[in-house]
């Protein structure tokens, strides 16, 4: 398959004309560090949400530095000012059963009804590791508290952990029998292995949507520093764009990182994909400007 250049304006306005405020949009954020962070973070919030998007997940940091406590407090405080549905991460490797069940209860106490299940990552100086729990036994989990909405990740390119597509098959197909209601997949940028591995998923009897996840590149340097520890492939094609540039040249990293999204959505949309979720970085600039690009009205709100 061909990538879409950005320049074919027929191709373009056709794509407009076609699929208008036809697709879904979400977002992942993570909760500030600091209170310098955290006063212009409402400004990040409020771009996000005139976009309309379907929800808005929030990370969590597998119980380091109560990161739970921070997250859950920070998930209220939005859910205070914004109309959006929020979708709070909670991983279960490093967490006990009673403070899984302790935040889970007080998330659907308090109206938040979608959460992102994960396993997390190992982390070797806490003594509660919970190894004998994966994601799917915490979607089973967490449906016995409640009637969580629960989405799950997914990996077009293999998990680190997994020795190939098939065991990576067989673990989403059990988190979707347990009752999880959505993946979203890992960030790429070969939406051939998307399409290939969204196949497979139908093949195998996973029918849930298979939300592909977007990463705008703004710092090509940390990007290629992020995926060492995965198994995500960046094409030829992007490696030539960037291997001429610096640290420096943030402006002409984002410029060219929105380009590459937006032939992504426009190509994954003519494949029939109608949801795409932006990882943020809690950057909201570059976001924007993709979303207006592809078509996406912004509301007017007022946050209180």
């Amino acid at each position: 398959m061909k990538y879409f250049c950005i320049e074919n304006k027929e191709y373009i306005d056709k794509f407009f004309n076609k699929s208008l405020n036809k697709f879904n949009i979400s977002f992942e954020i993570f909760p500030p560090s600091n209170y310098e962070i955290k006063s212009n973070f409402w400004k990040i919030i409020k771009t996000l949400v005139i976009l309309k998007p379907k929800f808005i997940s929030i990370t969590t940091h597998n119980n380091i530095n109560n990161s739970y406590k921070n997250t859950y407090n920070f998930v209220k405080k939005i859910q205070k000012y914004v109309n959006v549905e929020l979708a709070p991460h909670i991983t279960c490797i490093n967490m006990k059963n009673d403070e899984l069940y302790n935040i889970a209860t007080k998330y659907w106490k308090n109206g938040i009804k979608h959460i992102v299940a994960l396993r997390g990552d190992k982390i070797k100086s806490n003594k509660n590791i919970n190894s004998l729990m994966y994601a799917s036994d915490l979607v089973y989990f967490l449906k016995q508290i409640a009637n969580f909405n629960i989405s799950v990740a997914a990996y077009p390119e293999v998990h680190p952990e997994s020795q190939n597509t098939k065991e990576d098959l067989i673990n989403l197909k059990r988190k979707i029998d347990a009752g999880a209601t959505k993946a979203i997949t890992q960030f790429f940028f070969n939406i051939e292995n998307y399409l290939l591995f969204r196949d497979k998923c139908i093949s195998q009897g996973i029918n849930i949507e298979i939300i592909p996840g977007i990463l705008p590149i703004t710092n090509f340097i940390q990007l290629k520093k992020l995926i060492k520890i995965t198994n995500i492939k960046i094409p030829n094609y992007i490696n030539n764009m960037f291997k001429n540039l610096n640290e420096q040249d943030e402006n002409i990293c984002k410029l060219l990182g929105s380009f590459i999204a937006i032939e992504m959505i426009i190509g994954l949309k003519n494949e029939g994909v109608n949801h795409f979720h932006f990882y943020t970085l809690n950057k909201s600039e570059i976001i924007y400007a993709i979303c207006l690009y592809l078509g996406i009205k912004p509301k007017k709100i007022i946050l209180n």
